[in-house]
């Protein structure tokens, strides 16, 4: 077993290492085996992370040039530091290496994104009566909560944006995965000023002790529609601001006249990343009943070609379920879509041996109905159906909770890109799938969010519009 000495696992709070009041394991999903164990942050501990950032939040509010100097630095300090937290990221996560390595730059970027994004105002009137601006103002200590699919880039994320807009963070990764993140937060703590970034960790009772604590000033949250449910209920009693980005069930329309081989390839790439564990992948397909067939044995055929293993081994594309739970629920939501007449092209089943792997599956003749249709599978399990005219698969991929990612497949574009406007996503795409960067919004519709990140629109929803107004004689 690997130590956690290793892994360097102490929370940084107030810019100080801090161990735990008690420990709790973390499971390698490449061997089911523990992998290490986090530190289980005190009550005392949380208070303390939150009046850190409180007592931090004047001096960085007020300092905008430092904090544009603090983001990149940071930035650069995350790069430098790319390889070593990809291997604490693969061994709790279970994503290749590859992967995990472009995570953390991808995490990076966002960081610099936000150090070169600029903070204007509006100008509302400037006349002989009056000059007015509405001008954007930080909230005060943001509570972060991350998932654990993508851990770092989702959480530096936040960071980013929070700490753009001038507020200061207390950051809580999932009790899955909270190696890589108190990795990044050491790493963090050398490139930030103390207490604007503090990491605690802990199992899921510390969630509605980190979001109802005082001090807290706003929320944002990636994870289960259920949870943010949960916080959208606690927070209400206080009128705190939120931004919730709680999961999808993305539809792929793809047209007769898609170009079957090109699209089958993209579209397994698209639902297999991160091996289905991503909230905005195509989850159910929606093929015309003139190229399914042919796209079900090309979506086949790459599942039957895709190497599942351990991430730490090169050759792998697909690693294992994060999580004993999840490969479960996958494994029964296929189960109940073959015992409702689905087949099973390719795969369908837990692959034996230690680890949490599943076969990639591909499955068809389900609808709607079924749960693996119907809810959110996040896993390597692709149902494929047919349609016949585009206003019944449009129906179809909208008759859902969820609204979070969506796209259309064709060779006339425009026609495509028509038939996406008529999606209710909050992210739509032609010819291609989860295409996200830090300049774009980012939001998701119906049970799928509250709110918008990335650009400036996610820079606004961590601050607050304060009327600046003068007088003049």
């Amino acid at each position: 077993m690997t130590t956690i000495e290793t892994f360097g696992s102490r929370m940084t709070i107030g810019g100080e290492a801090h161990e735990g009041a008690g420990t709790f394991p973390v499971t390698n999903p490449a061997t089911g085996k523990t992998l290490a164990l986090a530190p289980e942050a005190s009550e005392h501990q949380l208070d303390l992370a939150f009046r850190a950032a409180a007592d931090a939040f004047p001096a960085w509010a007020a300092d905008e040039p430092g904090r544009r100097k603090a983001l990149r630095a940071a930035a650069a300090a995350l790069s430098a530091q790319a390889e070593r937290i990809a291997s604490v990221l693969t061994a709790e996560q279970g994503k290749p290496l590859r992967l995990a390595h472009g995570e953390v730059l991808g995490a990076s970027m966002w960081l610099d994104h936000y150090a070169g994004l600029d903070l204007p105002g509006t100008l509302l009137q400037d006349d002989d009566q009056a000059y007015a601006e509405a001008v954007l103002r930080p909230l005060g200590v943001v509570t972060a909560i991350t998932p654990w699919n993508f851990p770092v880039y989702i959480g530096v994320a936040k960071l980013a944006m929070a700490l753009r807009a001038g507020n200061t963070v207390v950051l809580k990764p999932s009790p899955y995965t909270p190696l890589s993140t108190l990795l990044a937060g050491e790493i963090l703590a050398e490139a930030l000023p103390a207490g604007v970034v503090n990491v605690v960790t802990g199992r899921d009772h510390l969630g509605p002790l980190v979001t109802g604590h005082p001090l807290v000033r706003k929320i944002t949250f990636t994870g289960s529609t259920a949870t943010g449910r949960a916080i959208a209920q606690a927070a209400a009693s206080r009128f705190l601001p939120l931004t919730l980005e709680m999961g999808g069930n993305d539809a792929a329309v793809v047209l007769e006249d898609a170009d079957v081989e090109w699209t089958a390839e993209r579209l397994f790439a698209a639902a297999f990343d991160n091996n289905g564990q991503a909230c905005v992948a195509p989850k159910r397909v929606y093929a015309h009943r003139s190229v399914h067939g042919a796209l079900v044995e090309a979506l086949a055929g790459h599942a039957r070609a895709a190497r599942v293993g351990d991430g730490f081994d090169p050759a792998t594309e697909l690693g294992p379920l994060n999580n004993a739970a999840q490969r479960d629920r996958v494994a029964g939501l296929v189960a109940e879509a073959l015992a409702a007449g689905g087949t099973a092209v390719t795969g369908g089943r837990a692959l034996p041996g230690e680890g949490f792997f599943y076969e990639p599956t591909i499955v068809t003749g389900v609808r709607e109905g079924v749960r693996l249709v119907d809810e959110e599978q996040f896993g390597p399990a692709l149902p494929v159906m047919s349609f016949d005219d585009v206003d019944e698969a449009v129906a179809r991929a909208n008759d859902s909770a969820y609204g979070l990612g969506a796209s259309v497949w064709g060779a006339d574009t425009d026609r495509a890109a028509g038939i996406a406007r008529r999606l209710e996503a909050g992210n739509t795409w032609v010819n291609t799938h989860v295409a996200l960067a830090p300049h774009q919004p980012f939001a998701g519709w119906k049970s799928s969010g509250v709110g918008i990140e990335g650009g400036h629109w996610g820079l606004e929803s961590f601050s607050a519009v304060q009327l600046a107004y003068r007088a003049r004689r």
